[in-house]
């Protein structure tokens, strides 16, 4: 089994050769040793990866999964409320398919 961010490097590397724009979201809250909490400020459900394409700019944001992975709820949340957006927006277990779903 593939780890998810070797997964995501891959997928980092070849959306850039190809001279898109992209970017590591990381999603969650963590206790700071002085005990304040630090949040990200992205909701639950955000993609790992998002940026926009460089031909036009135009914004996508890919879930990355493992071979066995699946969605979480508010991932699967995330992913709906985009079909009524013009983002492209989709999930890639592979670079090629991350590649497929940023250039169609």
């Amino acid at each position: 089994m593939t780890a998810e961010m070797n997964i995501q490097n891959s997928i980092r590397l070849a959306l850039a050769k190809k001279g898109h724009y992209v970017f590591r979201a990381n999603v969650g809250k963590v206790r700071m040793p002085n005990g304040r909490v630090f949040d990200t400020g992205l909701p639950k459900g955000f993609p790992d990866l998002f940026g926009f394409r460089g031909s036009d700019g135009k914004a996508f944001f890919i879930e990355v999964k493992n071979e066995i992975g699946k969605l979480r709820k508010e991932q699967e949340h995330f992913q709906q409320a985009m079909q009524i957006t013009p983002a492209i927006c989709g999930v890639a277990r592979s670079a090629e398919e991350a590649l497929q779903i940023v250039e169609g």
